[in-house]
């Protein structure tokens, strides 16, 4: 069993999102005092759109506050209704906690097994419906253990990581209960790339999810996230595997091969990051399964001789943690980071200081906005025409596209226009657009990337053999460029789902506070003597909400909130600094691609 372990903040949610796509079963842990929060649910609605198998453990039993009961409703209201209690909890609050499992000796447990499967098995449920005796506690289990791996039910056990309470019988689940990926060998290697980090020697260490075949040490192997790589012997431009380190039994052993079913640390590749794949990666390469940070910041170094050793630091954190998106500004000599929230500047700056020697201070953070496209626009620079200096023609027309498609890319010329000596294929030719465009569109009309779109390519012409592959990439940003400011852009802004706990009587205080933070709340729900509100606040003020939220409430508000969706910016237009080369300011962008030209 390899056990890999995630942080439950939502600062962090980067963690999950590298080893989902690894993972044969996984354990939701929930708190049985705070219960189902909102990070809670965003994480059992990814694991099951990936049919990902599913305990939950309802952990910390022996604090003061813990209500089982309470929290299992919590968990079939907001999470899934398809749960099964595997037993019962006692003691609960105190340090002598303890779970016990239900047998079949229990009838009420054997009861709620067979209202719970037959829902979902129309063969057992006409079983049950001619002999109530037929279905035996055997196969009923088996039956749990088929739903549960099939997604169907999630069962949940209850205890305390702290004393050990019920983390027996929720090993005993995970081993009986989710699917076993048993180590084979043969056919082609297929894995992928869940974490990187650097060695004693600063070199990189890729640890890997083998899924099938097998991976020798001093083999070449060429690892790709979009196109399907291969393994060539004797490739130059493959790299080597120096040493493998297989994990087993709790330590990691220096083996000459990993096998699919394995996870293993990997030396040698220098070149490799986090979600690379061996072997076939699938239609699109790796899914992103969360939103992207809505936050980013300047990093400063304290010494000003540290600028240089702090770049190369950053360089090396973003290649262990893609999503911190590091992104330099070339004028104004700053580097800036992404974030979830403000936990994550604090582990930046502990991990700096303790792995590099180098103190940072950070400038306020600030929401990371998109562009959307408004209208349709249309631009084309053709060959040996209007100033263009490249052997190259082409036109693009951009549209609009639904929320959330992304940026897709379109051919819309004869296939005689496209230079195929140069690109070999027309799906090399589109991919190679389609990598220009992405690059190009990472800063739009004011600066923030653009997204949900559809780019045509409505023209294309060459001089056959001059034009080479450059001429239409560094062509490209131009007329795309054109076509987007043709087209206008509207900036979002993001917008997070907030959640809103606190006394009743300090709703007169709370209701002003969000107002003034730019929130939109519901109708309060008032229990009692306690409250309710739920809404959508802009990610720019969450931060602040936290922070005010204790004084309006007497200490005892409860904030849950995570991102939700763009919003178009009321007010002043945000925009942001270009660190590209400008292809807005066409003099500006030609005086740049045609240096030493």
């Amino acid at each position: 069993m390899n056990l890999i372990d995630t942080p439950g903040h939502p600062d962090f949610i980067a963690e999950v999102e590298r080893v989902l796509g690894v993972l044969d079963g996984a354990v939701l842990v929930v708190s049985a005092v705070e219960g189902v929060q909102a990070q809670t649910r965003v994480l059992m609605r990814t694991l099951r759109r990936l049919g990902i198998p599913t305990l939950v453990f309802v952990n910390k039993l022996d604090r003061g506050g813990a209500d089982a009961e309470r929290v299992f409703a919590e968990v079939a209201d907001k999470l899934t209704p398809a749960i099964v209690s595997m037993g019962a909890s006692h003691d609960a609050g105190t340090r002598k906690a303890w779970f016990e499992p239900y047998d079949d000796a229990d009838t009420a447990f054997r009861a709620d097994l067979t209202d719970l499967l037959t829902g979902h098995d129309e063969d057992l449920l006409a079983a049950y419906v001619d002999d109530e005796t037929a279905l035996s506690y055997q196969r009923l289990r088996g039956e749990l253990r088929a739903q549960t791996r099939r997604t169907l039910v999630h069962p949940v056990f209850f205890g305390s990581a702290i004393t050990g309470a019920g983390v027996a019988e929720l090993v005993g689940g995970i081993t009986g209960l989710l699917p076993a990926g048993e180590p084979e060998a043969g056919g082609p290697a297929v894995g992928t790339v869940f974490k990187v980090e650097r060695g004693s020697a600063g070199e990189k260490v890729a640890y890997l999810r083998m899924f099938a075949g097998e991976l020798h040490t001093r083999q070449r192997v060429r690892f790709a996230s979009a196109a399907g790589p291969d393994i060539s012997a004797g490739d130059g431009q493959a790299q080597k595997v120096t040493a493998i380190g297989v994990f087993d039994r709790g330590g990691v052993v220096q083996r000459p091969v990993v096998v699919g079913g394995q996870i293993a640390k990997v030396w040698g590749l220098s070149d490799v990051r986090i979600g690379d794949r061996l072997g076939d990666p699938g239609p699109d390469g790796r899914e992103q399964f969360f939103a992207p940070p809505t936050l980013e910041t300047v990093v400063v170094p304290v010494r000003t001789g540290d600028k240089g050793g702090l770049h190369v630091a950053l360089t090396q954190l973003a290649e262990q943690d893609p999503l911190i998106n590091l992104r330099q500004d070339d004028v104004a000599q700053e580097m800036y980071v992404s974030l979830y929230g403000e936990v994550q500047k604090e582990v930046i700056e502990a991990t700096l200081a303790l792995e590099y020697g180098i103190d940072v201070t950070f400038r306020e953070t600030t929401p990371i906005c998109v562009e959307r496209v408004l209208g349709t626009g249309a631009a084309v620079e053709v060959l040996g025409k209007d100033g263009n200096p490249f052997l190259s023609t082409v036109g693009l027309r951009v549209d609009p596209a639904p929320i959330g498609s992304g940026v897709q890319v379109e051919l819309d010329v004869k296939l005689e226009l496209i230079p195929l000596y140069v690109f070999k294929s027309v799906e090399e030719f589109r991919q190679a657009l389609r990598s220009t465009v992405a690059e190009t569109f990472r800063q739009g009309l004011h600066g923030w990337q653009v997204t949900d779109c559809l780019i045509t390519l409505t023209d294309s012409g060459y001089v056959s053999p001059e034009t080479t592959a450059g001429d239409v990439r560094k062509l490209t940003p131009l007329v795309l460029m054109s076509a987007l400011g043709e087209a206008g852009t509207v900036v979002c802004e993001p917008v997070h789902r907030f959640r809103v706990e606190f006394p009743a009587d300090t709703l007169g205080a709370v209701l002003p506070l969000l107002g003034r933070l730019r929130a939109v709340p519901g109708a309060p729900q008032i229990r009692g003597s306690s409250g309710v509100l739920e809404g959508d606040i802009p990610a720019a003020t969450v931060h602040e909400l936290q922070q005010r939220l204790p004084g309006a409430t007497h200490g005892e508000g409860v904030l849950e909130s995570a991102f939700d969706h763009h919003e178009p910016v009321r007010g002043t237009i945000p925009t942001r600094p270009r660190t590209d080369l400008n292809p807005l300011n066409r003099k500006e962008y030609l005086q740049h691609v045609l240096r030493g030209i």
